[in-house]
């Protein structure tokens, strides 16, 4: 969606291409108040891109960002926030789903608020199915659940 005034947004995008990393590094500390994480160059132009928008046109809406934030804790195993994400894909309590992995079938029973595997509680199913597998996993296409699409039955 463009908007009646981004000549200026989109001019000062530009130039982000022409900078050196030194010069990129140096609008870091301008716009983050910070020193740069680090020297690559796709990552100060990306990041400096998001937040010249970002000052621009405003930030993510705060229910995303608290959404965000609660995703990156379960991701990392922190259990920071009280606050339980509610999934559409999540199945009714006391439902099982049932997973073979390496010819062994795993069990998942679904609990309020997170799932029980072998007597242990986890709060989501992409930390199960990296328990089994040793890998990162999408928990709910590991064990075949799907959002609904409309219409569907």
């Amino acid at each position: 969606m463009q908007h009646q005034d981004d000549g200026p947004v989109l001019a000062r995008l530009a130039r982000l291409k022409a900078m050196t990393v030194n010069e990129l590094k140096s609008e870091w500390q301008t716009l983050m108040g910070s020193t740069p994480p680090n020297n690559s160059r796709t990552f100060l132009e990306q990041r400096l891109a998001y937040r010249i928008q970002e000052l621009t046109y405003g930030g993510l809406p705060k229910p995303v960002s608290r959404l965000l934030d609660a995703l990156a804790d379960e991701v990392e195993g922190k259990k920071v926030r009280s606050t339980v994400i509610s999934d559409p894909r999540n199945p009714v309590i006391g439902t099982r789903l049932v997973r073979e992995w390496d010819g062994v079938e795993h069990v998942v029973t679904v609990l309020q608020g997170g799932f029980d595997w072998q007597g242990r509680r986890y709060k989501s199913l992409s930390a199960i199915a990296r328990d089994i597998t040793g890998t990162q996993w999408n928990g709910y296409r590991f064990f075949g659940l799907r959002e609904n699409k409309r219409g569907a039955a």
